[in-house]
């Protein structure tokens, strides 16, 4: 699983580019899945923990602060710079080994690695959907990391801190990343069409 966990999180990181430079001046407030997160608070949260990662990575301590503004004036030049950063971090030779220090818990690297990458997916997911950008999605890196999750014994652990809701029913048929939002308890329904 270790081997490829910094790869996935590459291709992740330019997946979501994709979907925050297709985000167009109107849409920055709109309702997302992610259940009291509009899309500036969402990407701002991404562009945090993608500078935040590559911070602890190189062994700085990070002050957690949710309320600081990570978007500016230009949110994708923004995301660019934070998505460098990251990319470089995962990079390292040494970027899988030891352990790393989030705001909640210490993990061993590789996990804090699927930590990451489970954010950059699904809250990439959060903002396609918002913004009508379905198509942008990468629907493998959504059925890996769905796989991912069901390899590891599943998510329960982290249901009942507060990071993902209750799983809710999937429809037969439905595409990965819808698969994997109802698993993580997304409830897409609310969310304008």
């Amino acid at each position: 699983m270790t081997t490829d966990l910094a790869a996935r999180i590459h291709d992740a990181i330019d997946a979501t580019a994709v979907i925050v430079h297709g985000i167009t001046a109107d849409q920055w407030h709109l309702t997302t899945p992610c259940d009291d997160w509009d899309v500036h608070a969402v990407a701002n949260h991404l562009v945090g923990g993608m500078l935040a990662f590559s911070e602890l990575l190189a062994g700085v301590a990070v002050a957690d602060d949710p309320t600081a503004d990570h978007l500016g004036a230009d949110p994708a030049s923004a995301f660019d710079a934070a998505a460098r950063a990251d990319h470089d971090a995962w990079s390292r030779p040494d970027a899988l080994d030891g352990t790393v220090a989030l705001a909640f818990a210490t993990f061993p690297a590789p996990m804090a690695a699927v930590i990451h990458l489970t954010e950059l997916v699904v809250h990439g997911i959060d903002l396609a959907v918002a913004t009508h950008q379905q198509h942008a999605i990468d629907e493998r890196l959504a059925e890996q990391l769905l796989d991912l999750m069901h390899s590891m014994g599943g998510i329960d652990a982290f249901r009942g801190p507060g990071f993902f809701g209750p799983e809710v029913a999937a429809e037969d048929g439905q595409l990965p990343h819808a698969r994997l939002l109802a698993y993580v308890g997304r409830n897409t329904t609310h969310v304008p069409g």
